[in-house]
């Protein structure tokens, strides 16, 4: 009888916790952009192969984060509350970073999740468990005007990374409804998946340019109706 071997995702700390390190390097201004995201792909790249020599038949990218796989998805389809400032474009990482741990007044980086900082700065987007665990996910915020749009290729530049390596991977996606359900309304109560018309194009939209990139098929996970 063959078995076919699929993994879901894969730990993205690294054996030796070169995540954080690249992080902290990164956060303490002793490493630029270019070193973190050299450093992210070759845990990415190290992940993948090791995936491989040991006999999966499905491997997955775009499971690794810098930061949080749900804060990935606030920022592919653009929903970045306006307190950081985001006009439409290309997410930089200074967005993300201060969406992801607050800024502080006198431009040293602190974590102040859901809090006001007294230096004027940033708080960061609130974090709560995600379900039953002790991970924590960066919570999504959502106004009955929301705007989605395609803001991150980051799916498929990962799968790209990876053929690239010859490894063909299941791209996984957070699904659109676990997506809003995580999720909190903000200016007033509403349901946020009356947002699901909104947010389904965008969907589409990586759905097809994973498609144009090769990919035969997507990973779409919704714990949400499990």
């Amino acid at each position: 009888m063959t078995v076919t071997v699929a993994t879901l995702g894969f730990p993205r700390i690294g054996p030796r916790r070169e995540l954080k390190q690249a992080l902290e390097e990164h956060w303490a201004g002793n490493g630029d952009e270019a070193a973190l995201q050299a450093a992210a792909a070759r845990l990415r790249a190290d992940n993948w192969i090791w995936q491989r020599d040991r006999g999966a038949d499905i491997i997955p990218s775009n499971d690794f984060s810098l930061y949080d796989h749900v804060l990935d998805m606030s920022v592919m389809v653009g929903a970045i509350p306006s307190r950081y400032g985001w006009s439409g474009g290309p997410v930089d990482s200074a967005t993300y970073f201060a969406m992801a741990r607050g800024t502080r007044g006198d431009a040293a980086e602190g974590c102040t999740h859901g809090h006001a900082d007294a230096s004027g700065g940033l708080p960061a987007a609130e974090m709560t468990k995600w379900f039953d665990t002790n991970y924590h996910y960066l919570v999504p915020e959502f106004s009955a005007d929301q705007v989605f749009r395609l803001s991150s290729a980051k799916p498929v530049d990962e799968y790209l990374q990876a053929r690239a390596l010859g490894i063909e991977t299941r791209p996984v996606l957070l699904g659109p409804i676990s997506y809003l359900l995580l999720g909190k309304a903000r200016g007033g109560a509403f349901d946020p998946l009356s947002l699901l018309p909104r947010l389904l194009p965008v969907y589409v939209a990586i759905l097809r340019a994973l498609a144009d990139a090769g990919a035969g098929w997507v990973q779409i996970d919704e714990p949400c109706l499990v």
